[in-house]
């Protein structure tokens, strides 16, 4: 393997070592192929560790690599098309849904923008449901599903069921109410320590949040922020998959 030096250019050296490094992933390597460290890698392309270090984190957040606990950093293979809520009026839970739930927990602590558009005071309670989705074998998604108490007066608390049961419970109280809409918005993100775990990833790694307010009866009664992993997921929306949102 030649040594290429980079020439001076216009734009940001990472941006032009990024482009580099594409074009060696697509000629060089296969998919899955772990990349030399980054002192080999600075050394045959001229750089400073800074500068690679640059153009590596723009390629993980372009899904071309993966960097791995205990690996190193490979060749990551193509994106997963992964639809987003194809059915517009159904709750999670619904039949077909192919979330998986997790555990759920009443708290009274939700964050700040998940309170604003629930529009809870201080105190009230809250069902947070937690769910995983898995797409060909692996993870590719994390969710936190909040619902008032006071949607779902019905559910009790279900202390004797376990955790996936609990989830079902407060998804199943859900089903009977009439949805009148829901809206989105997709957002780049970092990866919470916790989802990075579910998800298999590094805290911190790029991540592709979803937000979806549900609307029953005039008022925002569930709100899901879905976590998506940037570098392995093509999120689609509406029925056809001809419409794609690529993170990077």
């Amino acid at each position: 393997m030649g040594t290429t030096q980079l020439e001076t250019v216009p734009e940001p050296k990472y941006w032009h070592l990024k482009t580099v490094l594409s074009e060696a992933l697509d000629s060089e390597f296969a998919v899955g192929e772990i990349l030399p460290n980054e002192r080999e890698l600075a050394a045959r392309f001229g750089v400073a560790r800074a500068t690679l270090r640059q153009a590596l984190e723009q390629l993980e957040l372009e899904g071309r690599l993966q960097r791995r606990r205990g690996v190193g950093t490979t060749v990551a293979p193509p994106r997963v098309g992964v639809a987003v809520a194809p059915a517009r009026h159904t709750w999670p839970g619904a039949p077909g849904d192919d979330w998986q739930p997790v555990d759920a927990v009443e708290s009274e602590t939700v964050p700040a923008a998940v309170a604003r558009l629930l529009e809870t005071a201080p105190g009230d309670r809250v069902h947070i449901v937690r769910r995983s989705r898995v797409t060909h074998g692996q993870p590719v998604a994390a969710e936190l599903l909040y619902v008032p108490s006071d949607v779902v007066p019905g559910f009790a608390g279900a202390a004797s069921l376990g955790a996936p049961g609990r989830a079902r419970a407060v998804l199943k109280e859900l089903q009977p109410l009439e949805l009148e809409g829901q809206d989105r918005t997709v957002e780049l993100g970092s990866a919470r320590a916790e989802d990075a775990k579910q998800l298999d990833r590094l805290p911190g790694a790029p991540v592709l949040v979803v937000t979806t307010r549900y609307v029953s009866g005039g008022r925002t009664s569930a709100v899901a922020v879905s976590t998506y992993r940037a570098d392995t997921c093509r999120l689609t929306f509406g029925e056809s998959e001809a419409v794609s949102l690529l993170a990077g």
